[in-house]
């Protein structure tokens, strides 16, 4: 068992997507790996079990392999998922469930894959499950069983141990549904005020008005509810919701429920940052008399002890944490403890890629997304030049659109709060439109069909073509070198590509002989004719001296050669656009008597060579018995001298 309690940040990557940084509170990891796999296929999850806190932040991990071949083919993942549920045979994004929107985000490279969820609700605890799809026949894999996350919620409960005879005596303890950190790492509140205690339980004399509230250390921004010590009335104020997420234009009411001993002498509700902003942070404003809330704020008593502040007409300023405060002769309720944090988000549609371009429509992928989302399960509603799309559901939406098409999204049953978005999609046109030949002038056009003109990119591989503000690029004379792709691509990284198919002549042909060198009578040689050409060449064989062909297609071969195939041969490439003429290639052949002359030739000049070499040989042996005799008549010489 490993009880884990983190607070880490991190950055989104722009190509492998790291996540956005968040304060990720796991409480509790079973940190007891699960494996499931065979033949190479296995998903293995870092945990098995995870209790979060409501309002945290969470990082489910796992791992997983694939065989990296399947009957030679080199295996791909085309398409990796968290999912929690089914829809007929499909395993359902978690990514692109309503209740997600604006709280998910994955991080996946090298068969790893992070799903990290923020904001966490009660109703995110269930069981995740990692699924992989491959381009292999029937590669897909799911790990299962996955991993179970249970988010909680902190109760700080009192006990009464000695109710007779030490009433204010009494026990507190922080409790949770599933099992908490080590019990030395909370953080208790005694009427909003951090008392010295690290401990889940303790005991200790309590004032009749006390309230109490605990929370787990580093999350601060997460206690319980505040309960009063006693049964009867305490000072408290407890907030009915620590977040929430309301859209742009719409009202949200932000609701807590409060208590106090004395009468109340005034009581509001406030946002420290608009306090901040106004230069009157130690003196909170009532909301009501901001002028930025004016005509749109409203506070609600149906009720005792529970108090509404309603905002109409949301923007996205007012996206801010918001506080009740009560003052009494004896007691202020101030904001030592968190309100409750309001985001205002608006949805926006973006196209998340393009699939294919056509001559008048494109087929792109579009998301519907928001910095948050509403509580509840929700699903999206899909407009298309104001026209409700009654088969998309999802936040993602696939079709053909045309440029200036009319698409917004929404929740479903916020039909009135829905995005509005002309579509801008990227295209990259030619002209002219047909064939086009090396040599002509040809026009290139990338653009974005969107007022104002959106600012393009134009690629061919890595290097970067110029473009006029218009967005065009000049061939004044193409050549052969300018064929292949070019891709168009936006700011944000939208792109369409276009092949640039262009036609010209072959090129001089070159020509190949095997074997090389002279011919023996009766034996085979294959002449090969190569052209750089678009379209591809044909090719035909001539001998010189001779107009007819001899052969057609790249290769010539001459399966038992003759002496009259001796001479020089060329090709001729040729396609719509042109012809071209190799230059010539000589043939010789030789028969056998041929050989058997050329072999006597040889050993002639062999032995003539050879002569000369023996004529010096005898006349160095010669000569050496000479200079032998010329010696013993010296010594014999030099000997008489002596005598005498």
């Amino acid at each position: 068992m490993c009880l884990n309690l983190s607070a880490a940040t991190a950055e989104r990557r722009t190509p492998a997507m790291r996540l956005k940084g968040a304060q990720a509170a796991i409480i509790c990891l079973l940190t007891l790996s699960a494996v499931q796999g065979q033949d190479g296929w296995s998903v293995t999850y870092t945990s098995t079990q995870i209790c979060a806190l409501k309002g945290s932040t969470v990082d489910i991990h796992c791992t997983y392999t694939y065989p990296s071949r399947v009957n030679g083919n080199v295996t791909v993942v085309e398409k990796a998922v968290w999912f929690t549920k089914m829809k007929g045979d499909e395993h359902v994004d978690v990514g692109t469930e309503a209740e997600f929107a604006g709280r998910v985000q994955y991080q996946c490279d090298n068969k790893d894959c992070t799903l990290r969820i923020t904001d966490l609700r009660e109703s995110d605890s269930a069981e995740y499950k990692f699924r992989f799809v491959t381009n292999q026949p029937g590669g897909k894999y799911s790990g299962s069983p996955g991993v179970t996350l249970s988010v909680t919620v902190l109760q700080a409960q009192v006990i009464k141990t000695w109710p007779t005879l030490y009433p204010t005596w009494k026990k507190v303890t922080c409790q949770s549904s599933c099992r908490l950190p080590d019990p030395h790492s909370y953080v208790w509140y005694q009427n909003e005020v951090n008392i010295d205690r690290k401990e889940s339980s303790f005991e200790e004399y309590f004032g009749d008005a006390d309230s109490i509230s605990c929370a787990v250390k580093g999350y601060e921004k997460l206690p319980s509810p505040s309960v009063c010590v006693d049964d009867q009335t305490c000072n408290r104020v407890s907030y009915t919701s620590r977040s929430i997420c309301a859209l742009k234009g719409s009202s949200v009411d932000i609701s807590c429920i409060y208590s106090h001993t004395h009468p109340a002498v005034s009581k509001f509700w406030f946002s420290p940052e608009r306090s901040h902003q106004q230069q009157h942070r130690s003196h909170p404003e009532d909301l009501r008399k901001d002028s930025h809330y004016a005509g749109r704020v409203e506070v609600i008593e149906t009720e005792r002890g529970r108090s509404t502040l309603r905002i109409r007409d949301l923007t996205e300023r007012d996206s801010a944490e918001y506080h009740f405060k009560f003052k009494t002769q004896s007691v202020e309720w101030k904001r030592s403890l968190p309100g409750t944090t309001l985001t205002v988000t608006a949805l926006q549609v973006k196209v998340s890629r393009i699939i294919s371009v056509h001559q008048t429509q494109t087929e792109a992928e579009l998301k519907c997304e928001s910095s948050c989302s509403p509580a509840g399960r929700l699903s999206y509603v899909w407009f298309k030049n104001g026209q409700k799309n009654t088969t998309q559901q999802t936040s993602a939406y696939t079709d053909y659109f045309n440029p200036g098409d009319n698409i917004s999204c929404a929740f479903s049953g916020y039909e009135d709060y829905r995005s509005v978005h002309v579509l801008k999609l990227p295209s990259v046109s030619v002209s002219p439109s047909g064939e086009i030949v090396e040599g002509s002038s040809v026009t290139l056009m990338c653009r974005t069909h969107a007022d104002p003109a959106a600012k393009n990119t134009l690629y061919k591989g890595n290097q970067i073509l110029p473009l006029t503000p218009e967005g065009i690029y000049n061939f004044t004379s193409i050549s052969s070198e300018d064929r292949g792709i070019y891709e168009c691509k936006t700011e944000d990284q939208l792109s369409v590509s276009l092949f640039i198919d262009v036609q010209y002549a072959p090129k001089l042909p070159s020509v190949s002989v095997s074997p090389s060198g002279e011919l023996v009578e009766g034996s085979s040689v294959t002449l090969t004719c190569s052209s750089d050409a678009n379209p591809a060449a044909n090719y035909t064989w001539y001998k010189e001296d001779d107009n007819s062909a001899k052969a057609s297609g790249q290769n010539f071969i001459i399966t038992d050669v003759r002496p009259e195939h001796s001479g020089s041969y060329y090709c001729e490439a040729q396609n719509t656009r042109g012809r071209h003429n190799s230059t010539s290639h000589h043939l010789t052949v030789v028969t056998g008597k041929s050989i058997i002359v050329q072999n006597i030739i040889r050993l002639t000049s062999v032995v003539l060579m050879l002569i000369p070499l023996l004529l010096v040989i005898l006349w160095m042996r010669k000569k050496k018995p000479l200079s032998s005799t010329a010696e013993s008549n010296e010594l014999m010489e030099t000997m008489e001298v002596r005598v005498r």
